[in-house]
């Protein structure tokens, strides 16, 4: 270790700083290598403006035994970089937001697709946030400097990769765009590409976007990705360091044939045989496994059992290619277009707000539709406010995978990663169409009872179905599909609604979901080091079809929101209450505001200065609550008073701050405070002998221009009269045509 350490000392000591800047949108990027994290086998910074973000690759030079690339990323922001302090109890950052775990798998999805095939070695990838301006977008500053840092170092890899944000706004296409500039654009779009205009991943959401704007702003984000892809390479080239030979585990030729001959007509079988399901063809498939293990090993006892397993992997997955590309038929005996059948129902529970199932092949999600009050909205902690992430969101959806789905055993300790990304795919291609102004806070959740394939897109057709039953106005149905590929050498296949198998065994995941009008949600994940911009525009076209199918089979069961709700679903009503009598109305310390929500279960939100906004869970609630409301009303009806009047009060409650005192029957109370009882101080009315029922005299002084209270005084009464009696003795004690006594100075 210490050997290592010194030979990575000698290493980064050899090269100095060095940077290059690149012209993307109206501002330069500069990115930056040498200055930062030396010990690192990469370290770059890539900056906009005054954002900064520092991204370091380090990987192991030994390879592990792994079957998959073994690549860790993780994203933080610093709430320094925004110059505030956490709020949590232990002010520091704690675990990832959601927001960070979001930012730090689009990272993966761009860089993992470029290292090489074989490669094997424990890599991980940080990128932090050190500051933020709002002049750039901190993620795709990541990826830049992710592809920056690995490309600089030692690490094998076909990159660089790079990576921008488009907008669409009344029409034009704007590269990285500003933060003003994304709240009114109707496309968000994050592109990553390679050279000779690849593309390699996409994440988008939008306000139905067509396919003709799509593939508009795909191209231009293609263009200004070369420019990144060439700042980065000639870093690389000014760093000048010689990537490590890769230790690539292969398959003997002879291994290969052994395999073959046990396995190879049996595999084809099984992927030929359309009767197979997903639970029988893996069972089907991990029995050949088990048989070529066993006799493999006879033949070859030197040769350890991963390598056996690398050979069959290989070749199950060859013959998988071979069967789509050669037949145009897929291994569940449909053609390349041809979808799964497809099955809807909506209402399933009466005491869900809205419910539906929605069934593809051997996919089944049921979503579930919850209303609560706008106080139930999701807000976001301040520091990720400042990072651009709206503030409230009175639209969430929930995703839930449990192991049962894919007939497993496992724990169910909250949403991972992967969970939290197919949620938010979803979420986003329904939240477009979802009525801003919409009354209530509403919770979709979505569980997959069922996974062969395209769970998340199945999640949006199951969560359209279920706002339709709950009868929120959507501007129009969503549905979601996948679209797959398999290549072989020149040629490809483009397939319609992949099974599980399918995305395994195949080189694309394209995550498409919209409505009749355009599309709303796209997600695009490779394992190839990048597809044409062709490949990605016959792709998207048979998206377009592929999504009207889906809306014509969904419109067998719903075509159209519900006009209303269901009965005994949640109801919201406005109240206006005066000025002067909204404290009044809401009591000491929101005392009555409790007594009706503890009471019926409504809850009262102010929403100005004399508005406030009733939500109850069913009619009867609403109904309880406006009829203490009333009551609450007609006690605290007006009675008029005098300024300056004084009145004969009647002593109704005693309190620790004071006395609460009625004038006329049918008022409600009002409070004589502690320093206005008597001349005297006095901290409590029993003092004075006060009791519940006691006569006294207050003098009226209009109401507190803050609060609207009452204010009256017992004190300035007792004042007067006090300064009456004090004239009054000095006039008896004084003779006549006597003289008062001067005092003088000195006497």
């Amino acid at each position: 270790m210490l050997a290592r350490r010194a030979f990575r000392h000698r290493r980064w000591t050899r090269h100095a700083s060095t940077s290059v800047s690149v012209a993307v949108g109206d501002r330069p990027m500069v990115i930056q290598t040498g200055r930062f994290a030396r010990f690192a086998d990469g370290c770059t910074t890539v900056s906009v403006g005054d954002s900064t973000v520092l991204a370091t690759a380090v990987s192991r030079l030994k390879p592990s035994t792994s079957s998959f690339i073994p690549l860790t990323v993780d994203y933080r922001q610093k709430a320094s970089a925004v110059g505030r302090i956490p709020t949590n109890f232990l002010r520091r950052e704690l675990g990832q937001t959601d927001r960070e775990i979001l930012t730090s798998r689009l990272i993966d999805r761009s860089i993992r697709p470029l290292f090489p095939e074989g490669y094997n070695c424990e890599t991980q990838i940080i990128c932090n946030l050190m500051a933020f301006d709002e002049s750039a977008d901190p993620a795709v500053l990541s990826v830049n400097a992710a592809s920056a840092a690995v490309a600089a170092s030692e690490i094998p890899w076909n990159g660089p990769v790079g990576a921008v944000r488009v907008a669409l706004i009344d029409g034009e296409v704007i590269v990285s765009p500003t933060k003003t500039q994304m709240k009114q654009s109707s496309l968000n779009l994050v592109l990553s590409g390679v050279s000779d205009e690849r593309v390699v991943m996409i994440e988008m959401d939008g306000s139905e976007v067509s396919l003709d704007d799509l593939v508009r702003s795909i191209n231009a984000g293609l263009k200004a990705v070369q420019q990144i892809v060439a700042g980065i390479s000639q870093l690389a080239a000014n760093v000048g360091k010689t990537k490590r030979t890769l230790q690539k585990t292969e398959v003997t030729a002879e291994l290969e044939a052994a395999v073959a001959r046990i396995a190879e007509s049996r595999i084809w079988f099984e992927f030929s045989d359309p009767k197979h399901d997903k639970i029988s063809r893996d069972k089907a498939i991990q029995a050949i496994r088990e048989d070529v293990l066993a006799a493999v090993t006879g033949d070859f006892p030197n040769i350890a059992p991963q390598m056996i397993d690398l050979a069959y992997s290989q070749l199950t997955k060859r013959i998988f290619r071979d069967l789509v590309i050669d037949s145009n038929v897929r291994c569940d005996g449909r053609g390349l277009e041809d979808f799964r059948p497809i099955t809807c129902e909506a209402d399933l529970y009466k005491v869900l707000h809205g419910s539906a199932l929605f069934q593809r092949g051997q996919t089944q999600v049921m979503a579930s539709v919850t209303f609560d009050s706008k106080q139930s909205a999701f807000r976001a902690d301040p520091v990720t406010v400042l990072m651009g992430a709206p503030q409230r969101k009175s639209f969430m959806l929930n995703y839930e995978f449990p192991p049962y789905a894919t007939n497993e055993i496992g724990f169910s300790r909250g949403a991972n990663r992967r969970e939290l990304g197919h949620g938010a795919l979803a979420e986003k291609a329904l939240r477009h169409v979802v009525p801003e102004n919409f009354p209530f806070t509403i919770r979709l959740s979505c569980e997959v009872l069922e996974s062969n394939g395209s769970s998340s897109m199945a999640s949006a057709c199951a969560g359209s179905l279920a706002l339709m039953d709950a009868g929120v106005p959507l501007k129009a149905p969503v549905a979601g599909l996948a679209i797959g590929l398999v290549t072989k050498g020149d040629q490809y296949r483009i397939l319609t609604d992949i099974l599980g198998i399918e995305d395994y065994a195949g080189d694309m995941d394209f995550k498409m979901a919209g409505t009749s009008n355009g599309f709303t949600a796209l997600q695009m994940d490779l394992k190839l080091p990048g597809i044409s911009k062709r490949v990605v525009s016959e792709a998207l076209e048979r998206g377009v079809k592929g999504k009207q199918h889906v809306l014509n089979i969904m419109a067998q069961t719903l075509s159209a929101p519900r006009r209303t709700m269901k009965d005994g679903g949640p109801m919201s009503e406005d109240v206006t209450v005066p000025l002067h009598r909204r404290a009044q109305f809401i009591g000491a310390g929101g005392y009555n505001l409790k007594t009706i929500e503890a009471d019926t279960g409504v809850q009262l939100t102010q929403n100005d200065n004399n508005t406030f906004t009733l939500f109850a869970p069913n009619p009867q609630a609403m109904e309880e609550a406006k009829q203490m409301i009333e009551k609450l009303l007609e006690e605290t009806q007006e009675v008029e008073l005098e300024f300056g009047g004084i009145y004969r009060a009647k002593i109704v409650e005693i309190i620790d701050s004071g006395v609460m005192i009625t004038v006329r029957d049918g008022m409600r109370p009002m409070l004589l405070p502690n320093n206005q009882l008597d001349v005297r101080s006095v901290k409590h009315a029993s003092a004075l002998g006060m009791k519940v029922g006691d006569q006294i005299s207050v003098k009226y002084f209009g109401r507190d221009t803050v609060t609207g209270q009452h204010r009256v005084s017992r004190k300035i009464l007792l004042t007067a009269e006090q300064g009456a009696k004090n004239l009054l003795a000095r006039s008896s004690s004084t003779p006549p045509n006597s003289s008062p006594k001067v005092k003088t100075w000195g006497t």
